[in-house]
């Protein structure tokens, strides 16, 4: 395991206000650096990473968090989106989502989600949850270095 630190770019596409408050906190409260961009539906977080529009100079995110229901264009729209994209397939997507109905776990790990999390109503155990994302995909998984 690599020892070095690094700022990590998250891109949070949440269109619930309070959730995404919840996660901005407990990642601002994170013992690793980390860069949080909110986007609050599919067709902004697909301009995001195209880098269109408003985000022109958007940075590569290393790590998405994905709510499954968005307005616009849902969360299966946009991961079939990223993994069909040379450019953004080997960006982990974890969905974060109210969802916990098989076919929505099914489908997302057909379109290549790399781990799928149901979001507890808890308030404690939706930190929890947070700090487990973070925990794993921060402290222990080794992330690709964008080549240019």
């Amino acid at each position: 395991m690599t020892t070095h630190v690094r700022l990590l770019t998250i891109l949070l596409v949440e269109d619930s206000r309070s959730d995404a408050v919840l996660i901005r906190r407990t990642l601002r409260g994170s013992k690793f650096l980390n860069e949080l961009h909110l986007v609050r539906d599919g067709v902004e977080a697909s301009d995001f990473l195209h880098q269109r529009g408003k985000y022109v100079d958007a940075p590569r995110p290393d790590i998405i968090l994905l709510d499954l229901n968005l307005p616009k264009k849902n969360g299966r729209e946009l991961l079939a989106e990223i993994k069909a994209d040379e450019n953004l397939m080997t960006i982990p997507v974890v969905i974060l989502t109210t969802s916990s109905d098989e076919a929505d776990i099914l489908r997302s790990y057909q379109l290549r989600a790399n781990c799928y999390l149901v979001k507890p109503v808890n308030l404690e155990q939706f930190v929890e949850v947070v700090k487990s994302i973070e925990h794993f995909w921060f402290a222990l998984v080794e992330f690709p270095v964008e080549q240019s």
